[in-house]
C-alpha cells in the first residue's frame, strides 16, 4: 500500500477565503488517489483552521497537527514549530499568503530551501 502524499499547509492567520483553500486541497487530492496527509500548525483561525476543517470532512485526507508551544517558547514558538514541520519533510507545500505575513513568508523560504515544491496562493 502506498503512503499518502505528505502535504504541508501553511498560511496567514488572517486568511478569510475558505473556497480558495478547499479548491486547492481538492485539486491536490485528485492527483493523489493514495490519500493525502495534511500537516499543519494547528492555528485556531485562518488558513490552518480552514484547511484542517476541510480535511476532517473529506474522505482521503488524514491530519497531522503541530501546535506551537507558546508557553515554553514565547514569541518564537510559531517560527520554531514551522521550522520543525519543514524539517520533518513533505512532498509539497500549499501556502496561503495574505499580505506580508512574516511567518508564512519565512516558512515558504524554508520549504523551498529544503527542496519542497511550494504552491503559493495569495490574498490581499
Amino acid at each position: 500500500m502506498r503512503q499518502p502524499f505528505r502535504l504541508l499547509v501553511i498560511g496567514s492567520r488572517t486568511w478569510d477565503d475558505p473556497a480558495v483553500i478547499e479548491h486547492a486541497l481538492a485539486a491536490i487530492l485528485a492527483r493523489h488517489p493514495e490519500g493525502v496527509l495534511l500537516v499543519h500548525g494547528a492555528c485556531p483561525r485562518g488558513a490552518d483552521a480552514m484547511a484542517a476543517a476541510y480535511a476532517a470532512r473529506t474522505l482521503g485526507y488524514h491530519i497531522e497537527a503541530h501546535p506551537a508551544d507558546w508557553c515554553r517558547h514565547g514569541r518564537a514558538a510559531g517560527q520554531l514549530r514551522n521550522a520543525e514541520m519543514v524539517t520533518l519533510g513533505a512532498q509539497g507545500c500549499a501556502a496561503f499568503l495574505r499580505g506580508a505575513s512574516p511567518g508564512t513568508t519565512a516558512t515558504i523560504r524554508l520549504a523551498r530551501a529544503a527542496g519542497i515544491p511550494v504552491w503559493v496562493h495569495t490574498q490581499r
